[in-house]
């Protein structure tokens, strides 16, 4: 049998493997490139980037759960001004895709960020991480209200022609709703899912293990959860959809993609082994070459209910 085709088509873009690295997972790129090959990697989903410099929540930021991991990083990073001075030229020389996760506190933020970074040619798409605080709306998420992540798709696909994934939240009742306006609105992709809310608790002294009280789960705890908000979305909306939620190994990815994703992103496991992505697509190409397809395309939604 020929070897087979790991492409896959996201939006405008055709990534060579449907290998995804996790914004916040691997910062800018660089600080992984001394433990794994970067070339290899499908694409790579930088650390949010925000419009002035954030610098998160006080520790305890991460803890450590059962079969996975609770983080209130509070999306820390070097500001739009400094992402484009200091990390754009590393990340330019790296032959992989590019793809920019954005995180803003307004809708204006969400814009201003795209249509500035629109204009660098590195940039291949954008990740729109619509789980984040709302301060003109006393915090609450923007991912949490339909109607608002649907004007956040519509106000940036406006100032850009290049592929605009959102990244929903889980903590919604029926998250193919979200899907379906952000296809409505313009997005090319949908990213499912973002972390769980979830806490954890010191028994000796009683108080919160994580600074904020409340972080994101990851991990394979979330992966059951995961897999059923990408078959949901599968079913009832026709877009390209990016699974993500607890993924270990080659098996994990394989079972996303079965139910529904077109590519898929690793997070918690590259804190793990940093050479996860190149295990898990060398492992998909020889379990696609045993069930005989020629493309791992074939391979999105082919479940059998």
């Amino acid at each position: 049998m020929s070897q087979v085709d790991l492409s896959v088509k996201i939006g405008k873009l055709t990534l060579k493997n449907p290998v995804l690295l996790a914004s916040g997972t691997v910062g800018y790129g660089n600080e992984i490139s001394n433990f794994t090959d970067l070339s290899r990697i499908g694409a790579i989903i930088t650390k949010s980037v925000s419009l002035k410099p954030r610098i998160g929540n006080p520790p305890q930021r991460i803890v450590e759960t059962p079969s996975g991991m609770l983080n209130a990083i509070g999306l820390a990073n070097v500001g739009l001004e400094k992402f484009i001075e200091e990390k754009i030229p590393y990340l330019e020389k790296v032959n992989s895709t590019l793809i920019c996760n954005i995180a803003a506190s307004s809708i204006e933020e969400y814009v201003e960020c795209t249509k500035t970074l629109d204009s660098q040619t590195a940039i291949k798409g954008f990740e729109i991480n619509v789980s984040c605080p709302n301060v003109k709306d006393g915090g609450l998420e923007f991912g949490n209200n339909i109607s608002v992540v649907g004007k956040i798709t519509e106000k940036v696909r406006e100032v850009t022609d290049k592929t605009i994934i959102i990244k929903l939240s889980p903590n919604v009742s029926r998250i193919s709703d979200f899907a379906k306006v952000a296809k409505e609105e313009g997005a090319d992709a949908v990213s499912a899912i973002n972390t769980l809310v979830g806490t954890s608790f010191n028994i000796f002294t009683k108080k919160p293990k994580i600074f904020n009280v409340t972080g994101g789960l990851s991990g394979p705890a979330i992966k059951p959860v995961a897999l059923a908000k990408v078959l949901e979305i599968s079913r009832n909306v026709d877009i390209p959809i990016i699974g993500i939620g607890g993924i270990m190994d080659w098996k994990d990815a394989a079972e996303f993609m079965i139910a529904g994703a077109t590519a898929f992103q690793i997070g918690t496991v590259n804190f793990i082994n940093p050479r996860a992505g190149l295990e898990i697509s060398e492992g998909l190409e020889n379990y696609c070459a045993q069930m005989k397809l020629d493309k791992i395309s074939e391979l999105t939604a082919s479940y059998l209910i």
